[in-house]
């Protein structure tokens, strides 16, 4: 067979695959329709950039439309963009001024209207087409597109993880794990496309249509994994409030108030031996889905207090903060011979975490051991 047959073959089922799974996101019942309806459009534009494998324009018309939909790969970035803003912060809406994520789509078509669209001599495959300033112009553009929006999604995964330690005790951060590895997918799969694109200004053709090959055949392995994500975790996303400030960010509005050193040293210890005090008698922490806002209002202080206290004057996270009462309340169950009968499983749940994984993984930090090697001590 043929590398350009075997090209078309891998272009239709990874077209074929994206629109699946572009239709399964916006079909499948969640509470995060926003999210889900963004990344279905991410692949219905993936679907879009992925059929130029398989296209051969032959007139004029053809060429000008395949022109078109090569610059639609312009709109993926900005989707994803928005997409991991909508799974971290469950209040996310899309607003007028997030049009100006079009801008680069709109301003590259408009250079293109002069030498490119009304255009009859040129030619898509031929060196000069490659060499023109307006194409160089929109792999330059794409190149800065993207490195703009892959800092800006780090930027704010590492916000979020940040977030969701100092105000949420849920255990669980699939979230994050989950929206981190597929960014960095994109990063690994992007930075193979350059590098095949590269060998487009070379004198090694056969090397670029192998290349070709390689990259649609990756895109069709990390649609099928996005698939397979997608039918195992349906609920997988947990979105905070973005409203919620780091308290790096409150802390000098709390430390500008008028106490003096001494009384107020005297104030926060009071306030961490009420805080340990209410833990430990009323073990609030037993509940799975226990936030910083939850606690607060249970102990009449503010939350944003709470938080300076918490995340500042104990130099914890809200996260580990409430793990580690967890995980004593565990150690205390696994050395008492009357509830030897109670599996680890039953253990963690009873204690407030809510996977094994994340319950082993807490247990270890905190002691060094497995919950199995620590009661068999």
């Amino acid at each position: 067979m043929d590398k350009l047959d075997v090209l078309v073959g891998i272009g239709r089922i990874s077209v074929f695959v994206s629109l699946l799974l572009a239709f399964f996101l916006l079909t499948v019942k969640t509470e995060n329709k926003l999210a889900n309806r963004l990344f279905a459009w991410f692949f219905i534009f993936s679907a879009v950039d992925l059929s130029g494998f398989f296209i051969n324009p032959n007139t004029l018309t053809e060429l000008n439309l395949e022109i078109f939909r090569s610059t639609m790969c312009l709109l993926e970035m900005p989707l994803f963009y928005l997409f991991v803003r909508a799974v971290c912060y469950y209040d996310f809406r899309l607003k007028w001024n997030h049009l100006v994520h079009l801008l680069p789509f709109i301003i590259l078509n408009l250079v293109f209207i002069p030498r490119v669209y009304l255009n009859s001599e040129i030619e898509i495959f031929g060196t000069t087409f490659n060499q023109l300033p307006e194409i160089i112009f929109f792999h330059v553009l794409v190149e800065l597109q993207y490195a703009f929006y892959i800092v800006s999604i780090f930027l704010i995964l590492k916000k979020y993880k940040v977030i969701y330690l100092e105000n949420y005790a849920n255990p669980s951060t699939a979230t994050y794990k989950w929206l981190f590895q597929i960014t960095c997918v994109f990063l690994t799969a992007h930075s193979i496309v350059v590098l095949k694109n590269l060998l487009r200004y070379t004198d090694f053709k056969e090397v670029f249509l192998w290349a070709n090959v390689l990259v649609g055949t990756i895109a069709l392995l990390i649609t099928c994994w996005f698939i397979m994500k997608a039918l195992n975790h349906p609920e997988l996303f947990r979105g905070v409030n973005s409203k919620l400030k780091l308290t790096k960010d409150i802390l000098p509005e709390v430390e500008d108030k008028p106490e003096s050193a001494k009384e107020q040293n005297d104030f926060v210890k009071d306030q961490i031996a009420m805080l340990k005090q209410y833990m430990k008698e009323k073990e609030p922490f037993l509940d799975p889905s226990l936030t910083i806002q939850e606690l607060s209002n249970q102990i009449n202080i503010p939350v944003r207090d709470l938080s300076i206290l918490i995340n500042h004057q104990m130099d914890q996270h809200f996260f580990d903060f409430v793990n580690e009462y967890r995980i004593q309340k565990a150690m205390h169950i696994l050395k008492d011979q009357s509830k030897n009968q109670l599996t680890v499983l039953e253990i963690l749940y009873e204690v407030g975490f809510n996977s094994k994984s994340s319950f082993n993984t807490s247990f270890k930090k905190y002691t060094n051991l497995t919950p199995t090697a620590y009661r068999n001590i």
